[in-house]
């Protein structure tokens, strides 16, 4: 545009500008990238990505969440898809990689529609009722169960596993992840409450995964600060304290003042008479052990060791919340505060050495409302991905013990909402039924690609499994162990409600946000000014083609 010859510049040079289809084009493509990505990931057969980062640190995973929050993206499109599966991850748990995959079908199917012509806002509304629909679906299909069930349970946890590398020691870690969240599950008014941050997860490369186990109380990753202290104790009356066991410093800037040699004494004696006042007033309590948040001067040290008091300093803020969680003490600020009501119980604290480190032991709580789940395996990369793994497993025992209900897994949801829509778009007609079907058809992607990873052949498989389906029912889904369509109920290959809900719902919504767009205005990076010339990329033909698409 130019007025008496005089050009106006409304953007800066550099800036990159996409309108309309070819921005609808370019954010499609790069969110499908994505989800191709992660997709052959999916399953039990799925494959593992490795990841090397800038550094040369490696990680070897199959969890959609991990795999994308490593991977640097650029695109802000790719980006977006990033925030699926963080939000699903932490929502419930299991199934980014779903949630991933079914996004980036949606689109992949919204772009057929465009071909032909179909606005976008039609696509919006009809991709809008469709994923409403959907949640309605689920919650009439879901299988109602008992939270206490163990069993129903611990089939949740493995089915979250499988597909991981852990999945050989699956039962194990199942059982160390229904075991823990039942340990640190808290009712009220007979409903389920859970704080998963109550577990904690200490790893240590060495030993087999098998010598994993879990511990009822809290492992911390310390060491008793003084030679001559119990390195056992049983029977362990527990002190936790949230200060220094040292002379207090004045807060304001002073200066002493000492001109003879026998005030220099008195000054030290009455420094050492305060610190050993501070330990009487431990001592008195009964307490035997005592875990300090921060330091612990020297002569407190020795002090404590001539009691027989076995102390560990710098101790994490959430290890002492977990501590006091697990042994019932209660964190006091001040020494002189602390009575024999404030301290809790063990029956056992030790130092072990795990791997070649020192590790303090604290077990055998009466009911401890904190837990450690103590890893082992191989190498470091093992003992990271059955960390992965672990945290699925808890978060979807939390997930049934909340709500109570569960699916069957294998795709089987999938094929059965698909099924529904399909009805449900015939009695909504009109261009946005075209949008509904495109729906239901892209969510017929997760049982594609289960079979797909294992190495079926899918169209035969997909015809065979949607016409079982159909006949015997909601518990059909793919067997890729036998590559046939079997009952997943049967089979025990469940998943809580919670995981399609959600993946349904971040995915659509993700989908929807980015077929929103008609404009992609992106600011010249900073990092290689030079090499961006004055020119728009793309033919934009100036700015004279300014279509803003007011009308979404």
């Amino acid at each position: 545009m130019s007025m008496s010859g005089q050009p106006v510049i409304i953007l800066p040079e550099g800036t990159q500008r996409y309108v309309g289809k070819d921005a609808q084009r370019l954010n499609i493509l790069a969110a499908r990238i994505v989800a191709e990505t992660v997709r052959t990931t999916l399953g039990p057969k799925g494959m593992d990505k490795m990841l090397v980062d800038s550094l040369g640190d490696i990680v070897v995973t199959n969890d959609g969440a991990t795999i994308l929050d490593k991977i640097d993206l650029q695109h802000p499109a790719a980006k977006m898809m990033v925030e699926v599966a963080k939000t699903q991850d932490k929502e419930a748990g299991d199934g980014t990689t779903t949630a991933v995959v079914i996004a980036g079908e949606l689109l992949r199917k919204a772009e057929e529609l465009l071909d032909q012509n179909i606005h976008p806002s039609i696509i919006v509304k009809g991709y809008t009722m469709a994923a409403e629909k959907a949640q309605e679906i689920l919650d009439k299909i879901a299988i109602k169960v008992n939270p206490d069930d163990e069993e129903t349970l611990l089939k949740i946890a493995s089915t979250s596993i499988t597909g991981k590398s852990a999945e050989a020691h699956r039962e194990l870690l199942a059982k160390l992840a229904v075991e823990a969240v039942k340990q640190v599950a808290e009712k009220e008014d007979g409903k389920y409450r859970i704080d998963i941050d109550n577990i904690k997860i200490e790893k240590k490369p060495g030993e087999s995964v098998d010598e994993s186990e879990l511990i009822r109380g809290v492992v911390i990753d310390k060491e008793v600060v003084h030679p001559r202290m119990p390195k056992r104790v049983e029977g362990a009356k527990i002190a936790l304290i949230g200060d220094a066991l040292e002379v207090k410093k004045t807060e304001t800037d002073a200066k002493i003042n000492i001109t003879s040699p026998d005030q220099l004494f008195d000054f030290i004696e009455q420094e050492e008479k305060m610190l050993k006042e501070m330990v009487e007033a431990i001592a008195k309590t009964g307490a035997n052990v005592v875990f300090v948040q921060k330091g612990i001067d020297d002569l407190a040290q020795h002090y404590l060791a001539k009691y027989g008091i076995m102390a560990v300093r710098r101790v994490k803020k959430s290890d002492m919340e977990k501590l006091a969680k697990a042994t019932g003490a209660k964190i006091v600020t001040n020494v002189k505060d602390l009575t024999s009501e404030d301290l809790g119980e063990a029956e056992l604290v030790e130092q072990r050495k795990v791997a070649g480190e020192n590790m303090i032991f604290v077990e055998g709580c009466k009911n401890p409302k904190a837990v450690t789940i103590l890893i082992r395996g191989g190498t470091e990369h093992v003992v990271d991905e059955v960390e992965r793994a672990l945290e699925d497993a808890i978060k979807v025992v939390k997930d049934v013990m909340e709500d109570g209900a569960i699916l069957p897994a294998g795709g089987a949801p999938e094929i059965e909402l698909s099924i529904r829509l399909d009805e449900y778009a015939k009695q909504v007609g009109g261009k946005e039924a075209l949008a509904i079907e495109a729906f239901a058809e892209a969510l017929k992607i997760i049982p594609k690609t289960l079979a797909e990873n294992a190495g079926l052949d899918p169209v035969d498989i997909m015809v065979k499994v949607i016409s079982e389906h159909k006949n015997k029912g909601l518990g059909i889904g793919i067997d890729v162990f036998e590559g046939k369509p079997a009952d997943m109920l049967e089979k025990g290959i469940i998943a809580p409600l919670r995981v399609p809900k959600q993946a349904i719902k971040s995915a659509s919504e993700a989908a929807i946000m980015i077929l929103r767009i008609d404009d992609v205005i992106a600011a010249k990076p900073t990092k290689s000014e030079g090499g961006q010339g004055g020119g728009m990329p793309g033919g934009m033909g100036g700015m004279g083609g300014m279509d803003m698409g007011m009308g979404m």
